[in-house]
């Protein structure tokens, strides 16, 4: 017996490509896409302008990978919500939704759970389960977008997982966010996040997207960033700053740099010139997180002091620089907090 594809994760192209095997006329396509990516319709009956078999056939031969709203915390200032969603074998992931004043922003999962090992994230506490298929990561989207009624004007991909240990579905993903004949989303307003897969940054340069890619890097030299990061053991700061550079060559988009400063490891001033040496001349901005303090691990964030004294150094060294707002501290967003909380409340119930 084949096994039914998965009709949400294929392109404009594809879909058209697939009515037209089907015997259907081209723009039964173009009908399929957009109840899939512009109405965001999540049953083949929602597709009422398609005769009754038709949808019985595409019932057949496809399917319509999503996802369910599992749960969900609101913080108290109402700009951010984390969402729990289960995924058809029952795996959960997590999705937030941020407010700003310059638009409406979700950060979604790549992967259920990671195998990548950072120390100071909760996402890798029970390494990768699997990865996620486009259409799982893309009904993060739209499904925040139906619950919360507004638009979605910005997208990072920086919750659980390593995208780019995902690369051929982040990838479709992209394409088919951005696709005009679905939600339309900038390229510019999509952020990936890395760890640091070398191949992988210089295989995403030569697509030559306009998305903004954002490095973890977290340590200035391979001694410190190997004891936060595994992934140091593999790709040197050196090979990881070549990619960068390769990268903005080839795109000619800024480098942003995540940084979540450490009480007492990565947040003192040594730390801040060589980080200030490392990025000299790269076309970057540097992000400083005040890290979200996980009980699993002994880490806590630096003091207002500490990060803004950072701050100062990169400034006095013309880095442009912000210290991210922390958002839904009251509501588990870090990534993974959420997502292992529950799973140790299901656990106890068992």
């Amino acid at each position: 017996m084949n096994e039914k594809k998965d009709l949400k994760s294929c392109s404009y192209e594809e879909i058209a490509q697939e009515m037209k095997d089907m015997g259907e006329k081209a723009f039964r396509g173009k009908q399929i896409y957009e109840w899939l990516h512009k109405k965001l319709v999540t049953d083949f009956d929602e597709m009422s302008n398609l005769s009754k078999d038709l949808r019985e056939t595409l019932k057949e031969h496809y399917v319509l990978s999503g996802v369910q709203m599992a749960d969900s915390r609101t913080s108290k200032d109402g700009e951010t919500t984390k969402y729990l969603f289960r995924l058809s074998d029952d795996r959960v992931i997590e999705s937030v939704w941020m407010k700003y004043h310059h638009g409406n922003s979700v950060c979604i999962s790549s992967q259920v759970g990671c195998r990548m090992g950072c120390q100071f994230c909760a996402s890798t506490l029970g390494g990768l389960e699997r990865n996620l298929s486009a259409s799982e990561m893309l009904s993060q989207i739209y499904e925040i977008q139906r619950l919360s009624g507004e638009r979605v004007s910005n997208v990072v991909v920086m919750g659980t997982g390593e995208p780019l240990d995902n690369y051929d579905n982040l990838v479709k993903f992209i394409q088919i966010l951005t696709d005009e004949h679905g939600l339309n989303i900038s390229q510019r307003n999509i952020t990936v996040s890395t760890c640091g897969l070398v191949p992988k940054i210089k295989e995403l340069a030569e697509k030559q997207l306009q998305i903004t890619l954002a490095i973890s890097l977290h340590a200035p030299n391979d001694e410190l960033r190997r004891t936060l990061m595994p992934v140091a053991n593999k790709y040197s700061v050196k090979d990881v700053m070549e990619a960068c550079f390769y990268y903005y060559q080839k795109t000619g988009r800024r480098i942003t740099f995540e940084y979540s400063l450490v009480e007492g490891i990565n947040d003192g001033e040594h730390e801040a010139n060589q980080l200030c040496q490392l990025i000299k001349g790269l076309n970057c901005h540097v992000n400083l997180i005040p890290v979200n303090s996980i009980k699993e691990r002994n880490f806590r964030h630096s003091s207002i002091q500490f990060i803004q004294k950072f701050k100062n150094i990169l400034e006095k060294n013309r880095i442009n620089v912000t210290i991210r707002r922390e958002m839904g501290a009251d509501i588990d967003a870090a990534c993974g907090q959420l997502r292992k909380s529950y799973m140790d409340d299901m656990q106890k119930g068992d």
